[in-house]
């Protein structure tokens, strides 16, 4: 049996959310669709934030609701919020799993939130006591867990505890994210390891930015130490409104052809796959696809020919 790998595809929200075009609310669900039909297993499928912050996230309800009312659509749906508003928001809507936000830097909490990094964990615990009554997943995300763009670089130790604190407290799962692209795959090692040791691997993940193109050099690293969740998005669409400098996240393209060719399982179809990011550039325009994807294209073909 091979060992299985789960990718988390974040386009929908965190890939959209900061590109000049702003899709419409059936453009978003097509192209959802798109990658839920290439297996991939998890999707992050819109945020619940102020419209007037991130518009391109307006009508996330919508969202959800067109994607219950597809009889096909049976991968799980995520949804990022920002705080209690936004959970019964996401609660409301169906959502079975929500994202929230804990952060390494006060300055990046003041930035993304407007609120201190203790503000943010007060809710978050908040939230986490009222979901296990709702029977929602909580997925537990640290920005800038490796450097911030306001404070700069971040304390490893802090991080440490910031995510047992969580763990303790019964987030289902615990992301690692490099808001900004600053890691190198000596520091995930590093971090990634201590955490696998202290925690175990099947509750960490990681979501890397691809900003000093060493995206998948992190996962890598990450899957030497022992990761087996990982946030991607198609096309390598990405990039954060409130962090300078954040560009795209590293692809789903690249990530999965990466851990198949690794002898992982992703339950991924690469050519359904290819398929989503072709479509992800024809709606914004500007995704960039995955650095493989002309290769895959060309190595997929051959297989059909």
């Amino acid at each position: 049996m091979k060992e299985r790998i789960v990718i988390t595809d974040v386009g929908p929200r965190d890939g959209l959310q900061n590109q000049p075009k702003i899709l419409s609310i059936e453009q978003r669900v097509e192209l959802i669709s798109a990658i839920a039909a290439a297996g991939v297993p998890q999707i992050e499928v819109g945020s619940f934030v102020s419209p007037r912050a991130v518009p391109a996230m307006a009508g996330t309800d919508r969202v959800f609701a067109a994607l219950d009312a597809n009889a096909t659509y049976k991968t799980p749906s995520i949804a990022l919020i920002p705080n209690l508003k936004g959970y019964e928001l996401a609660r409301d809507a169906g959502a079975k799993a929500v994202t929230m936000v804990l952060y390494a830097s006060d300055g990046m909490a003041q930035k993304n939130a407007a609120m201190s990094m203790t503000d943010a964990e007060d809710i978050t615990m908040k939230i986490l006591r009222l979901a296990k009554q709702d029977g929602i997943e909580v997925i537990a995300t640290i920005a800038v867990a490796f450097s911030c763009p306001f404070d700069g670089p971040s304390d490893p130790l802090l991080v440490q505890s910031i995510a047992s604190k969580f763990i303790d407290a019964g987030a289902d799962q615990l992301v690692l994210a490099d808001t900004i692209g600053s890691s190198d795959p000596q520091q995930v090692r590093v971090l990634t390891e201590a955490l696998v040791e202290s925690h175990g691997p099947s509750q960490l993940g990681c979501h890397f930015h691809d900003t000093r193109a060493m995206g998948l050099a992190n996962v890598y690293a990450a899957v030497e130490a022992g990761i087996r969740r990982f946030d991607s998005s198609i096309a390598g669409l990405g990039g954060c409104p409130f962090a300078p400098g954040a560009t795209g996240n590293v692809a789903t393209d690249d990530v999965a052809m990466m851990l198949q060719q690794m002898g992982f399982e992703t339950g991924i179809d690469l050519g359904r796959l290819m398929e989503a990011s072709d479509l992800a550039e024809t709606l914004t325009g500007t995704a960039p696809g995955g650095r493989s994807k002309a290769w895959l294209q060309g190595h997929l073909a051959k297989q059909v020919g």
